[in-house]
């Protein structure tokens, strides 16, 4: 049986060097030879970002996908990376996705290293012919983003059919909510550069903190503290630190009046003891770093509206999503790196 699946499998792959991918003309021009004149020492260095904004304009043209769905599964997929790198090796140089080898062949495939579009087709492998040059290369990184889009557009390019895609490509309701909220950010700002933070409060207020994550806590039952707290005055405003959608909002018995904002890093940041919301920001509105979203309080500890059980302060924490599960880190080390770039952005415009 092995035998005739091989045979099959080699006469399939060179039939498979008559087809031609739909996205082969669109990199025609990228595939050109650079000049010594381009390559020389004088030529600028290329911008990431820049980059993987071109790679997602040329697969949108390509799959009448919008670019920001496009980035948005690229970034999750980094997220997943970056959360289990030793499960999730990144194989492009540009991009987050990763398809391991069984999944791009076919399981039944007898080649395991197969390249051929039409044999990895034969046996139902993810892989195809992105840039147009005959071969389903899993290192490349067009081939990759191409392979992964055109399964999940397999269902229809309108939002509901490509989050129907979604949830038939990764069997997880999470990881949908993550791309969803992702391109939300990403059509928002339209653009990749993202990630600037500030600090969540001003820094022109009195405030005081220091790192208290995993410290004792007692009401409603043993615990640790799961975040940082910041000491201000009531009603100081509090800020978001990052570009984001707000994905919680309402009381919580033990963090009072709380939001919750996700990013592009798929990290939670959990704002607690709040004495209450700016009331312009919702559920699913998108935000960005310096935005005000409520105020310093005491809430917390009890049922709603409970204020005063404890000082005036900003509980701020961070989640770091893992697909599954979410845990939580200290956010002190990144709380002062902000603090510092943003004191360094106010003296440079001075």
């Amino acid at each position: 049986m092995r035998l005739k699946l091989t045979t099959i499998a080699a006469t399939i792959a060179a039939a498979s060097l008559l087809l031609a991918s739909p996205a082969g003309t669109a990199l025609a021009s990228s595939r050109a030879p650079k000049t010594e004149a381009a390559a020389g020492p004088a030529a600028a260095k290329p911008n990431p970002l820049a980059e993987q904004k071109k790679l997602y304009d040329k697969l949108s043209a390509v799959t009448d996908i919008p670019w920001h769905w496009i980035a948005a599964i690229d970034q999750y997929e980094r997220s997943m990376s970056r959360a289990k790198p030793k499960a999730r090796p990144a194989l492009g140089s540009t991009v987050g996705v990763f398809i391991d080898q069984e999944k791009w062949a076919g399981p039944l495939n007898p080649d395991a290293e197969d390249s051929m579009p039409a044999s990895i087709r034969w046996f139902n492998g993810i892989g195809r012919d992105g840039d147009g040059n005959g071969q389903a290369e899993r290192t490349n990184d067009f081939d990759l983003l191409y392979s992964l889009v055109s399964r999940i557009a397999s269902y229809g390019v309108s939002d509901d059919d490509f989050s129907i895609g979604l949830w038939e490509y990764y069997q997880n309701s999470r990881a949908v909510q993550r791309i969803q909220q992702f391109s939300r950010i990403y059509a928002a700002f339209g653009e990749l550069d993202l990630f600037e933070h500030a600090f969540p409060v001003p820094l022109s207020a009195n405030y005081a903190y220091r790192s208290t994550w995993g410290t004792g806590r007692s009401w409603g039952g043993r615990r640790i503290h799961e975040g940082t707290d910041i000491f201000a005055g009531h009603g100081v405003p509090v800020r978001s630190t990052c570009y984001g959608i707000v994905e919680v909002k309402g009381w919580n018995p033990y963090g009072g009046w709380r939001i919750g904002i996700r990013d592009l890093n798929n990290f939670y940041h959990y704002y607690a003891h709040m004495s209450g919301y700016d009331k312009t920001v919702g559920i699913g509105d998108v935000v960005k770093p310096g935005q005000v979203v409520g105020w310093v309080g005491s809430s917390g500890y009890g049922k709603p509206g409970t204020q005063g059980k404890f000082p005036p302060h900003l509980h701020y924490g961070v989640y770091s999503d893992r697909g599954l599960i979410e845990w939580s880190f200290d956010p002190f080390p990144m709380l002062k790196r902000w603090e510092q770039e943003e004191r360094k952005r106010l003296r440079a415009k001075k």
